[in-house]
């Protein structure tokens, strides 16, 4: 298929949300406040849900700006710039997100191959759990170009890293340059060692703001980050407003092609020795998806831990017939 051929093909102004649980339906609540879209077409195994998420964020447009809002089908997708996955198991409290594995590798092998079959032009976005192991299971099975297949990663993650040390050091959020990376789950990994505030070595702007324990500090909060999600699944069952203002910020920067650097997960070729797992890197991500990854520094330590999340992801997808 020519280029020309196949940018006719997309819909710029059209995203397809394919679960309507918790997380797509928050996602697709914060995509409608956005204004990215003029079109959005939920779909859910369970039709009536899609039709009754679809009326419900439809009756706020008045309140927002005008858009198509319909519950649809796999046909309706065909024309979609970014097609977003969040079909799956919930993640039960003491539960990981690696124990999902199996029942959620079991939906996307129905799901990604309407897809595929489909001969869809647009991004896929995986954001079910595991994400890494999905994201890898749904580049196997859609024959998509690599950078077409995105995870969502730790996108979530390293906000949660963002906002916590903007509580410790009293200061914006914003203006804090830090990443998650590896898996999204347990061996996650804090890359401490190339985190700054505006430019500044994070344990020098930390003593500006009168906090010497590094070590301690860092570890503690790196392990709350790691524990966000069991935290709120133990108080309220589901997470899924964090990550929908994940997912809009994924969708805001392919649609305006913004080149943001953002650690969503995707495949990795030797970097860090690391080969043929999918998995959390800081990369450039724009209207094409991932472009390249982009090589933070990392201390050894960091780098062997990554190597270790790596060998974890790359046992279970072992397991994994695809």
């Amino acid at each position: 298929m020519d280029k020309n051929h196949e940018a006719s093909q997309i819909n710029v102004r059209k995203v397809a949300m394919i679960g309507c649980g918790f997380v797509g339906s928050t996602s697709a609540f914060s995509l409608m406040q956005s204004g990215l879209f003029s079109e959005m077409v939920l779909i859910d195994a369970d039709q009536a849900r899609a039709e009754g998420e679809a009326l419900d964020i439809a009756h706020g447009i008045p309140f927002a700006r005008q858009m198509k809002i319909y519950a649809g089908s796999y046909d309706d997708i065909v024309d979609a710039a970014i097609i977003i996955i969040t079909a799956g198991a919930n993640q039960k409290p003491d539960e990981t997100r690696l124990d999902l594995v199996h029942k959620n590798v079991a939906i996307f092998q129905k799901i990604i191959p309407e897809i595929a079959k489909r001969n869809c032009q647009g991004i896929l976005l995986i954001v079910s759990n595991p994400v890494d192991i999905l994201t890898y299971t749904a580049l196997k099975l859609s024959g998509f170009t690599e950078n077409r297949v995105i995870g969502s990663g730790t996108v979530l993650d390293t906000a949660r890293l963002k906002y916590k040390l903007g509580e410790h050091l009293s200061v914006d959020s914003r203006s804090i340059h830090a990443f998650i990376i590896g898996e999204h789950g347990d061996s996650e990994i804090a890359a401490f060692s190339s985190a700054n505030v505006s430019g500044i070595d994070l344990s020098e702007f930390c003593e500006m703001r009168g906090h010497y324990k590094h070590d301690e500090n860092t570890k503690q909060i790196a392990e709350t980050v790691k524990n966000s999600a069991y935290e709120i699944i133990a108080k309220k069952r589901a997470t899924y407003y964090g990550i929908a203002m994940a997912v809009k910020r994924i969708c805001e920067v392919i649609i305006r092609d913004e080149k943001s650097i953002l650690p969503v997960s995707s495949m990795m070729h030797g970097e860090y020795g690391i080969e043929d797992v999918v998995l959390s890197m800081p990369a450039v991500v724009g209207k094409h998806g991932v472009e390249t990854h982009v090589p933070i520094s990392l201390n050894d330590e960091e780098t062997e831990k990554l190597r270790v999340s790596a060998n974890t992801l790359r046992e279970v997808i072992q397991g994994l017939r695809l």
